[in-house]
């Protein structure tokens, strides 16, 4: 697929004295997720007169904002997460970027942000790739992580909608998201704290979401456990989503379960790629309402065979085994499940061009 054109020319301020290649390679040897950034950043600015305008890439080095900046006081901010992925032949490619292009729009929609058009989001991602193409390491489980984000820069302590912005782009080599993790994590099942309501900012991909996670995810490491998995804020019994991710179940008869997007949980991009796939390997698809107490039964009754969490920085990861305040749920006696490694499996090869993509989903970046 190829980029549309973006109404801007980035200038090009190259970084004077970027990483040898040998830290570079030491680097991506180990980076884990997100330690280590690449030479190179996007900048791009709006205000209520100009619109967008002054794209520039330059090299990678901190923000100089007011302190009365309207992101540190109200969190009017946005991100995006996204890879690049190097294939076996040297090309670079991006899994579904104008899908992230599309959600950046909906969640500046949702904070009352001025929308960055998707050709000028697209071209800034292509541009950074292709600087900083040599982050992009050919290691098995190798991947760029590239994080866009917006934020409000007026300097006004007035709760209102900034009359300033800026667009970044950053980027970080990433191998595993959970470190250390074996075949299958564990999760915690949260009954103290909600992530997100009915008419709230469930559906954007904005900070504040993730900020309001931390204490619970903090009672999930105290229970050992890698993740937190929240129920719904109204009835505190239907299951949502994890602190990062989405999740779904595999049932017996070859069912995909996974709780339907009902206004306060994140319309996850990967987890509309293994929707897709899923059904095409013939598995039944529902998106419904799925209850705590009805997953316990399930595990019981050895209905419910898999579960996986999914995300652009997770891909597919199994899991094992969910507490709770009361006890315990074991799945599979924490194995991953042949059709979860089989949708990981399937999913890698295509965002790493091993397999042909028949959905269209990914895009090579032109590096010349």
């Amino acid at each position: 697929m190829n980029f549309p054109k973006s109404p801007f020319l980035f200038k090009i301020n190259k970084h004077p004295s970027p990483l040898s290649d040998k830290k570079r390679e030491e680097i991506l040897k180990n980076p884990g997720f997100g330690q280590f950034f690449t030479d190179h950043m996007v900048i791009i600015k709006w205000t209520e007169d100009k619109g967008w305008y002054d794209a520039i890439i330059s090299q990678y080095k901190p923000l100089e904002i007011s302190p009365a900046s309207v992101i540190l006081h109200y969190a009017q901010g946005i991100f995006e997460g996204l890879k690049a992925y190097r294939a076996k032949d040297g090309r670079i490619l991006l899994f579904r970027p104008e899908a992230n292009a599309q959600r950046f729009v909906e969640s500046a929609k949702r904070l009352a942000m001025p929308e960055l058009p998707k050709d000028i989001f697209l071209d800034a991602v292509k541009q950074l790739v292709k600087i900083d193409q040599k982050w992009v390491s050919d290691h098995p489980n190798a991947s760029l992580y590239l994080r866009p984000f917006m934020f409000g820069n007026d300097n006004l302590l007035k709760v209102h909608p900034s009359r300033e912005y800026i667009f970044c782009i950053i980027a970080s080599p990433a191998e595993s998201y959970f470190t250390g993790q074996k075949t299958t994590i564990s999760v915690w099942l949260e009954t103290d704290y909600s992530r997100a309501g009915p008419g709230g900012t469930g559906t954007a991909k904005c900070g504040g979401n993730y900020a309001a996670s931390l204490i619970a995810q903090n009672n999930a490491t105290q229970n050992n456990c890698s993740q937190v998995l929240f129920l719904d804020m109204v009835e505190h019994k239907w299951i949502e989503e994890l602190g990062g991710m989405n999740i779904c179940f595999i049932m017996a008869n070859n069912i995909l379960v996974t709780p339907a997007l009902n206004g306060t949980i994140l319309a996850g991009i990967t987890r509309h790629s293994i929707l897709k796939l899923a059904q095409q390997m013939g598995l039944t698809i529902e998106e419904r309402p799925y209850s705590f107490e009805e997953l316990k039964e399930d595990v019981k009754s050895s209905h419910l065979k898999e579960v996986f969490a999914c995300g652009t920085a997770a891909v597919i990861t199994a899991i094992g085994r969910i507490k709770y305040k009361d006890g315990e749920c074991i799945i599979a006696n924490e194995t991953c499940g042949e059709i979860t490694e089989k949708l990981r499996t399937q999913l890698i090869d295509i965002q790493k061009g091993n397999i042909e993509d028949k959905n269209g989903w990914v895009h090579s970046v032109r590096l010349s």
